[in-house]
């Protein structure tokens, strides 16, 4: 039997995980009227944009552990 404590967590997390559904979709729709303003195919793939949005994300991560 699942004790209380437990149920009430799992209750977060599908609350949770509804949220950051939404914050995905909204991205993607974001994504999706950039894609379409690009000129030309090649510029849909932005290299040096994803590197510093990786290092952004790592350098976030890292102070969120500390």
């Amino acid at each position: 039997m699942v004790n209380e404590k437990i149920l009430k967590i799992r209750k977060e997390l599908d609350k949770l995980d509804v949220y950051l559904l939404e914050i995905i979709k909204k991205r993607s729709n974001l994504v999706d009227i950039v894609i379409k303003n690009k000129k030309y195919k090649k510029d849909i793939v932005d290299k040096k944009r994803i590197s510093i949005i990786l290092k952004e994300i790592k350098k976030k991560s890292l102070k969120k552990k500390n």
